[in-house]
């Protein structure tokens, strides 16, 4: 995000902006959305096939092992959920649409930088494995993170060009030139350092005549950051600087940029250069820009938010989020990263955004099949206010039950409307959902996903809630999933267990000579460049999305369902490897035949979704056509292992959540198995 061309102009004059620094034995506060992006996109990871989860994890990990042998103490700040006051919308279209031309590339074979749907989830869960210490803010974290690192007399590691107008007392460290891959020890000493370049706003402001750093958050403005992008600044450079000569589109950039400020620092101060700047404008437009550039340079000063004080106690207040009135719990589980953003969005704006994932493009958005889970969590959410303490400065919309979502249609973004499902009354109040008894919120989650709960009682639990989004998956009309599909992807979900028991003193039976043999053969003809095939990358991909927003509900719910493993549920080279190798007659079995626990397993998690698959995907192959023919003639009942007419008819009833509202639920539920 941040100023469009600004850090590779800084970084164009490193010798004159950037001093080499030896990192070690400090804080060391990181821009955690900078972060993930940039080990997801600067690690060799295959991104075509929906994210090869494990080994971003790795590197991750391996990120923060190389801080911790520098002891470097990392405080991770995350971002929230959109600015209540909307004004990055345009902004946020704008990318989105970037995405999307950059996910048609990799669909295509061609190159792009798209990050897989469930990177920020596995990146969070990485972060509570190690026991670093994270906070995820209301909403943007810039400048709470300054704030923060001001407060400690710290560095900022983050690559957004924001931190090169922030006013930080230490400096920002860009993560291009952070080299946690190679440390380096200290003469005489048993100790490490990372080397690393430290921005300096001192020597940037004497480079244009000792220009005020109060300058710089209306040289940001006027430049066109995130938040505004006015055409008054073209008039501005045609009417009081330098001609435009350069003609490649950086150089062009790069001379703005320039332009800019030169004539800035001839100002003494903010207030001057304003004055300035609106005397080339019309005096019908002056008060309203006016207001809208000093509206916007605010968002360069320090926070009102403490972080000091969640990473110390646990908690802390924000500002924003105090003015809305939400739930107590709430706010403490968002703080926590235990719900997504996600959810804010929908609390606050109700509106979210959907992320573009490398799928069939002809075809419509992946996300369409988790929608019903989707409208869920708005049910969940629709009752609660956040207009009560209405705040100056807030435009949030008008109180409304109907949602909108941001989504892929074709190759260009669209709003649509979405209308929450209609909950039972006991479930309407947000702030009370998480009294409800562990029977209640699990029916809620099973209600929503189609799935009995006997299904998964044979199931183990970390894999209960993937098999039973998996059920969900597999009975939504516009899944068109075959039976490989179906088999790599529960061949994959063993990647975890099998791992553990590598790892578990005498439980290893065969489990090393399947990852070592059979999984890592199944990569190898991906890695050759071979083309991705498209049907299996969007049933994956809708399959992605019904686990997201399935993770996002059994959060909202307070985990009724342990939650899974995602840095070892899912991996795109391995699950499609193994798709193509049982579309080409590989059987399951023979794939498992070097390790009987792993057959048994899979047989177990088969079995428990094979009821909600439709009845053609186990018919023999080049039958299914006929068989499905005769069943429309006769009639015919479906076959005994679709869980006869139980599984078709549970949710034809047009209020799905009819079970809640009968009494006696208790007698009815069983208190869920929380392993």
């Amino acid at each position: 995000m941040g100023i469009r061309g600004l850090m590779s102009f800084v970084e164009d004059h490193s010798s004159e902006f950037f001093t080499d620094v030896k990192l070690r034995d400090a804080k060391i506060v990181i821009d955690g959305y900078a972060l993930f992006h940039r080990l997801c996109f600067n690690s060799n990871l295959e991104l075509r096939y929906g994210g090869d989860y494990d080994s971003f994890a790795d590197v991750v990990e391996e990120f923060f092992e190389s801080l911790f042998a520098c002891n470097l103490c990392p405080y991770v700040v995350l971002d929230g959920g959109c600015d209540i006051s909307d004004k990055k919308l345009a902004t946020l279209k704008d990318r989105a649409r970037e995405k999307i031309q950059a996910a048609h590339s990799l669909s295509l074979g061609g190159g792009g930088c798209v990050c897989p749907l469930l990177t920020r989830e596995v990146f969070i869960q990485v972060l509570i494995k190690l026991q670093v210490h994270f906070v995820q803010c209301f909403s943007e974290a810039d400048r709470d993170i300054m704030t923060l690192a001001n407060h400690w007399n710290c560095p900022v590691l983050s690559s957004d060009s924001d931190f090169c107008i922030f006013d930080l007392k230490i400096g920002f460290c860009p993560l291009n030139s952070f080299q946690w891959r190679n440390m380096s020890k200290v003469k005489g000493t048993g100790t490490y350092y990372i080397p690393a370049k430290c921005f300096s706003l001192d020597a940037f402001c004497r480079h244009f005549s000792n220009m005020n750093r109060a300058l710089l958050p209306l040289f940001a403005v006027l430049c066109g950051n995130d938040h505004v992008n006015l055409p008054i600044v073209e008039t501005l450079l045609s009417k009081a600087c330098l001609p435009l000569r350069a003609a490649s589109p950086k150089g062009r950039r790069h001379h703005r940029i320039l332009r800019l400020l030169n004539w800035l620092s001839h100002f003494a101060d903010p207030i001057e250069a304003l004055d300035n700047v609106l005397k080339y404008l019309p005096q019908k437009d002056r008060e309203n820009i006016k207001q809208c550039l000093y509206c916007s340079m605010e968002e360069y000063q320090q926070s009102q938010a403490k972080l000091q004080d969640f990473f110390q106690r646990g908690a802390y207040v924000c500002p924003d989020a105090l003015n809305l009135v939400l739930p107590e719990w709430v706010l403490v589980a968002l703080a926590k990263g235990q719900l997504s953003p996600f959810i804010s969005d929908a609390l606050v704006l109700r509106r979210t955004i959907l992320h573009p994932q490398v799928e069939n493009m002809q075809r419509p958005s992946a996300h369409r099949t988790s929608q019903p889970i989707r409208q869920t969590v708005y049910g969940l959410l629709s009752n609660a206010s956040p207009h009560p303490k209405r705040t100056p400065r807030s435009t949030l919309p008008p109180r409304t039950r109907v949602f909108s979502e941001l989504d892929r249609v074709n190759k260009n973004v669209q709003t649509s409307t979405v209308d929450p499902v209609e909950l039972p009354q006991d479930h309407s109040d947000l702030s009370r959902l998480t009294e409800l008894s562990p029977g209640r919120r699990q029916m809620i989650l099973l209600e929503t996903l189609k799935v009995k709960q006997a299904t998964l009682e044979p199931v183990p639990a970390a894999l209960k809630l993937p098999i039973a989004v998996t059920c969900y998956w597999l009975q939504h009309p516009e899944v068109q999933a075959k039976l490989h599909h179906l088999q790599a992807l529960l061949l994959g979900m063993l990647q975890g267990p099998l791992e553990a028991a590598v790892l578990s003193p005498g439980k290893e039976g065969g489990a090393k000579a399947l990852l070592q043999g059979e999984f890592r053969r199944a990569r190898e003809p991906l890695q050759l460049g071979r083309a991705l095939d498209l049907d299996a990358a969007h049933a994956f991909c809708q399959w992605q999305s019904c686990i997201q927003m399935g993770l996002y509900l059994n959060q909202l719910l307070s985990t009724p369902l342990p939650e899974p493993d995602l840095t070892r549920l899912y991996s795109g080279s391995l699950v499609q490897g193994l798709c193509q190798r049982l579309r080409a007659a590989a059987s399951a079995d023979s794939l498992l035949s070097s390790c009987p626990e792993a057959q048994h397993l899979y047989g177990c998690l088969l079995g428990a979704t094979q009821p909600y698959a439709p009845a053609q995907l186990f018919l023999p192959k080049g039958k299914s056509g006929s068989k499905t023919k005769k069943q429309k003639k006769k009639g015919s009942r479906w076959p005994k292992n679709r869980v006869g007419a139980t599984a078709r008819t549970w949710h034809q009833d047009s209020n799905r959540f009819r079970l809640l509202m009968e009494g006696n639920l208790e007698d009815r539920v069983e208190a869920p198995e929380l392993e």
